[in-house]
């Protein structure tokens, strides 16, 4: 007679569990139509929820068969996987969008500069000729950024780089004077000889050391 009363008991139990997850699958096949309803997927989406519906049940069947769990812990299993990848799948725009935009803005900045600029760097040199520039020459030993007519420039950002003005010279050509060619180099020779005779014996001796002289010159120009 207990054991009667214990099965009529148990069966019971079951009943009721039976009854609560029917309850609980019909609200989880209400949601699922409201979500196809409100939500368009794309192929890659419904891909994506799939997967996610797959592991969810996966998870739930394991827990049913090797753990002992119950029908309405497992569905909750499934229903927080599909939870969590309807969430990912609504997120990936927004985080698609914010990534874009900083996209954007870095460029913006990287392109426009603080004042609406295009930045120039020199890294390889380069030659300018409008606005604030160190007139008399000088030394950037770090990054600097400079102002120059539509944009701004970028000196010393690979080392040390050396600020030159270029002057023309009197061939026309435009590039770097350097120091202390102001003018033409005389050369003078003292010649002391007893007679032409003499003379005429020393032209190649004088020829040659002439010829070291303008070599020499050409090396230290």
């Amino acid at each position: 007679m207990a054991l009667n009363d214990d099965v009529g008991s148990s069966l019971d139990l079951l009943e009721e569990d039976l009854g609560r997850n029917a309850q609980m699958t019909s609200e989880f096949e209400k949601e699922l139509g409201r979500l196809r309803q409100s939500m368009l997927f794309t192929s890659r989406e419904v891909t994506t929820l799939s997967s996610g519906l797959e592991r969810g049940l996966g998870r739930a069947i394991d827990g049913l068969v090797l753990d002992g769990g119950k029908l309405s812990d497992a569905l909750k299993t499934v229903g927080q996987s599909l939870a969590d990848t309807v969430y990912s799948i609504a997120m990936k725009p927004v985080e698609t969008a914010l990534a874009g935009s900083l996209a954007g803005g870095v460029a913006s900045i990287m392109g426009n500069g603080s004042f609406g600029q295009a930045i120039t760097p020199f890294a390889k040199g380069g030659a300018f000729s409008q606005g604030r520039a160190t007139a008399v020459g000088g030394i950037a030993s770090a990054p600097t950024a400079f102002p120059m007519r539509g944009g701004t420039g970028l000196m010393g950002e690979a080392g040390p780089e050396a600020i030159m003005p270029l002057q023309r010279g009197a061939d026309g050509k435009l590039g770097v004077a350097a120091a202390g060619r102001g003018g033409g180099v005389n050369v003078t020779f003292n010649i002391q000889t007893p007679d032409v005779a003499g003379f005429k014996r020393s032209q190649s001796q004088i020829a040659a050391q002439m010829s070291r002289v303008l070599a020499r010159g050409d090396r230290n120009s």
